[in-house]
C-alpha cells in the first residue's frame, strides 16, 4: 500500500510515461505538477522514487541531478486501476446503503402499522 504522496507521484509518473518505454522526466516537473499542499523538495522526491522503485512500481534506469530516466512497471500500472476501480465502486454502496435504510425504516414503519391494527 503506498502512502499518498508516492501515489500522486507514482499517477503523474504515469502520465509522462505511456506503455511500458522508458522517458527522462525532468524533477521540476514533477515537482511542479503535485499540488501545492503535498509539494516535495528534490530530496523528497528522490526518496518517493526510491520507494516506488524497491515496491516495484517503477524501474529507475538512472537518476541524474535534474532528471530520471524511467518506466512505470505493472505493479505500478495494476495499483492506479484498483484505485480507479475503487472510486467508480464508491457511489454504488453509498446508495446501496441509502436504499437499504429507507426500506428497514419503511418495514419497521409498516410492522408497527400492522401490529396497533392486530392489537385492537
Amino acid at each position: 500500500m503506498l502512502d499518498l504522496k508516492s501515489n500522486l507521484v507514482l499517477k503523474i509518473l504515469q502520465k509522462e510515461c505511456h506503455g511500458n518505454s522508458y522517458k527522462v522526466i525532468d524533477k521540476a516537473d514533477i515537482i511542479s505538477a503535485m499540488p501545492a499542499k503535498y509539494r516535495v523538495d528534490e530530496d523528497g522526491l528522490d526518496h518517493i522514487v526510491s520507494f516506488l522503485e524497491r515496491n516495484e512500481c517503477v524501474h529507475v534506469k538512472y537518476d541524474d541531478d535534474d532528471v530520471y530516466c524511467l518506466c512505470i512497471l505493472p505493479i505500478g500500472n495494476q495499483i492506479t486501476e484498483e484505485q480507479a476501480n475503487k472510486k467508480k465502486q464508491a457511489p454504488k454502496r453509498l446508495v446501496f446503503l441509502i436504499i437499504c435504510a429507507i426500506f428497514s425504516l419503511i418495514g419497521g414503519f409498516l410492522g408497527a402499522v400492522i401490529a396497533n391494527f392486530i392489537k385492537f
